[in-house]
C-alpha cells in the first residue's frame, strides 16, 4: 500500500519529535567508530526516516531509499533537495550535504511484498524503516528477519503501531471505535493479514533467536492544541476505517467524529521503536 504525500508531510514533525531518544543514542554509539555507513531504508516514502535518522550516524552516509511507489520516490528527491544544505541530483542518485554530513542517496523502486531483502547480496551496515512493520504480515516478518540476520546488519525501526490510544476528553464511544479500528488495522494491507500491534514483539523474538541484541522503547505521539490538523486527520482516518467494518453505527460514529474534530481534543497514539545489533563474532 501507499500513503498520500500530504499525510506523510503532516506527520513528519511529530514522528521526529516522538522517537525514543534512548535507542537513538544507542544507535549513535554503535556506529561511533565508523567513518561511513550504508543504510537501506524500506518503505521510504518521502524520505522522512532519512531526515530523522541522519544526525545519529557518522559523517559519510550512503542511503538506499526503497519504495514501491515511484511517484513517492520522485517526490522524495524534491523533499530531500529542499531540506539539504546542498544537493545535486541525477535521475536515480543524489549527493547532498546537511549539518556537516555528506550523504549519497539512491532511489530504488522495488516490490517489498515479493522481496523483503532488496539489498540484493550487498552487506548494508544498517537496515531501517519507519511506520512499516505494523502493516506487514507475520509470515513476511519471518522472511524479513531471516534476511536481516543473514546480512549481519544492524536493524532500527521506529513508530510501529502498538495499539495504545487515549483520547481526551473521554467519549462514550471511544472503546467501540478503537476496537473496530484495531480490527480493520489487522486486515490485508498488501502483505497479507497485518501484524498490527504484534509486529514489534514478532520482530524482537525472531531476531533474538538469531543472536541479535534487541532493545525496545516507546515512541508515542503526544498530541495537543498545536497538533489540531494531525488530530483531525487521525480521527478522519479512524472513522473511515471503522465505517468499513460496520461494527459501529453511522450515527454513533458521526457523533464521535464531531467530538474529536472539536476544540480541546488531545490524544496519545502509541508507537514503539526497536533497535537490534547483530552478535559479535
Amino acid at each position: 500500500m501507499s500513503f498520500s504525500p500530504d499525510w506523510l508531510r503532516l506527520r513528519e514533525a511529530v514522528d521526529h519529535r516522538s522517537r525514543n531518544l534512548v535507542l537513538a543514542r544507542r544507535l549513535k554509539a554503535y556506529f561511533a567508530d565508523h567513518n561511513a555507513v550504508t543504510v537501506y531504508d524500506l518503505g521510504s516514502g518521502l524520505g522522512s526516516n532519512l531526515r530523522g535518522t541522519y544526525k545519529w550516524l557518522p559523517k559519510r552516509q550512503h542511503w538506499v531509499l526503497v519504495d514501491y511507489d515511484a511517484a513517492l520516490l520522485a517526490a522524495a528527491r524534491d523533499e530531500i533537495a529542499g531540506w539539504a544544505d546542498k544537493a545535486t541530483a541525477t535521475q536515480g542518485l543524489m549527493d547532498a550535504e546537511k549539518d556537516g554530513r555528506v550523504l549519497k542517496i539512491e532511489f530504488r523502486c522495488r516490490d517489498l511484498v515479493a522481496d523483503p531483502a532488496p539489498w540484493e547480496g550487498e552487506r548494508p551496515d544498517l537496515i531501517t524503516a519507519a511506520a512499516l512493520f505494523d502493516l506487514v504480515s507475520a509470515g513476511w516478518i519471518t522472511r524479513f528477519t531471516k534476511a536481516v540476520a543473514a546480512s549481519g546488519a544492524a536493524f532500527y525501526t521506529v513508530l510501529t503501531h502498538d495499539e495504545r490510544a487515549v483520547w481526551v476528553p473521554k467519549h462514550w464511544a471511544d472503546g467501540d471505535v478503537k476496537a473496530a479500528f484495531e480490527s480493520h488495522f489487522g486486515g490485508d494491507k498488501g502483505f497479507g493479514a497485518s501484524a498490527g500491534g504484534d509486529a514489534t514483539r514478532l520482530i524482537a523474538e525472531a531476531l533474538e533467536k538469531d543472536g541479535y541484541k534487541v532493545e525496545r522503547g516507546q515512541s508515542p505521539w503526544t498530541l495537543g492544541a498545536q497538533d489540531r490538523a494531525l488530530i483531525a486527520a487521525i480521527a478522519e482516518g479512524w472513522a473511515t476505517a471503522v465505517r468499513e467494518t460496520g461494527r459501529v453505527s453511522e450515527d454513533d460514529l458521526t457523533e464521535w467524529l464531531i467530538s474529536r474534530r472539536g476544540p480541546g481534543t488531545e490524544c496519545v497514539i502509541g508507537h514503539e521503536d526497536l533497535l537490534a545489533f547483530p552478535p559479535r563474532l
